[in-house]
Formats: C-alpha cells, structure tokens, sequence
C-alpha cells in the first residue's frame, strides 16, 4: 500500500449531527481527537483525503439548514468533496469512478456513524474490489435500542461492527495502525 493507491475517505463528519435527537457528546471528544489523527497523519503521509457529506430533504441535513459543513471540532482541508444522499458514499456520487481512474484501490474509512454510512461504505467498497481498512476508533455513534428494549453502548456497537466486517470486508486497525502498514508495506 502506497500513498499513491490510498485515500482516506470520511464520511459525514458535519455540523448536522449535532441537530438530531439522538446526538449524545459522551465519546464526542475521543472521537474527534482520533479522526483528527486519522486526518492529520494522512495528510502527513501525502494521502489524499476524501469528504463525504450526507445530503437530503431531512432539515438537519438539507443544504438550507447550513450544517453541510464540517463539524466543529475538526480541521480538514479535503482533496475532493462528495455529497451522497445514501448510506453507502459509492451509491450516485462519482466517487467510485474518481477512485478508480486516480489509481486508488485501497480506502481507510472513517466518520459517523459507525454502523451506518461507514459500515455500508466499507461494505460496498469491498464488493467493489476496493481493499478496505476500516478505524473503528475514528468512527462516532451512539446509543441504540434493540427490538428487546436493551441499550448497546457505542462502544458495543463499534465492537460489534468491527467484529462483521474484519477479513470479510475489511482489515481492523487504529489510526495508527491504519497509518503504519502503508509505511511497512511501501
């Protein structure tokens, strides 16, 4: 894996989150300084790095509301932009087609929310032929209930969510990690 063949693609890290009923700030400030990490040392390693952003009729996440923007709380100056209306960031958006014709054939995934956007993405890559890392700790969710009335922490959803997709999908790793098998396998 080269910086040449990789992107960092992250996913719906904006401003609307924070204007839906669910959005809880407990794993908000680890979150943030590990997708920051993700982001800076990308960046450092000349790995292009790629924003998605969710956009739809739902007012937190119309383009009127003003919260397709990036979230407070992280700095990233992207390569290219997408705006995808989908779960998975390869349905509509272009960013297949981009990918491919710049010679990117592995992608690191991050964003919000875990089990969604960034599990669906991660998912679609793979079938795609994309060779897929998934940073589990640079993903941001929050509580859920089950059909049985039991909450499942982020963190158990995190687990959770690394556990189906790791060497179906995609490799586990930490943002350091994620980082560092680039520079091993150059």
């Amino acid at each position: 894996m080269s910086a040449s063949d990789t992107a960092l693609i992250v996913i719906d890290v904006q401003q609307s989150f924070p204007h839906r009923p669910y959005w809880d700030v407990a794993d908000v400030p680890r979150y943030l300084e590990r997708q920051q990490a993700l982001i800076d040392g990308a960046v450092a390693e000349g790995i292009p790095v790629i924003q998605i952003f969710h956009v739809e009729d739902e007012v937190a996440f119309s383009k009127e509301s003003g919260n397709i923007r990036t979230l407070d709380g992280i700095t990233i100056n992207p390569t290219r932009i997408f705006e995808k209306g989908r779960h998975s960031a390869m349905v509509g958006t272009g960013l297949d087609v981009w990918l491919t014709s710049n010679g990117i054939r592995n992608l690191i995934i991050s964003g919000i929310r875990t089990e969604q956007c960034c599990e669906t993405t991660t998912r679609h890559a793979s079938d795609l032929g994309f060779k897929v890392t998934y940073v589990a700790e640079a993903t941001l969710t929050f509580p859920m209930i089950d059909a049985n009335g039991v909450t499942h922490s982020p963190a158990d959803i995190r687990a959770h969510t690394a556990m189906v997709l790791k060497d179906r999908f995609a490799r586990i790793a930490t943002v350091e990690e994620a980082l560092g098998a680039r520079k091993l396998a150059a």
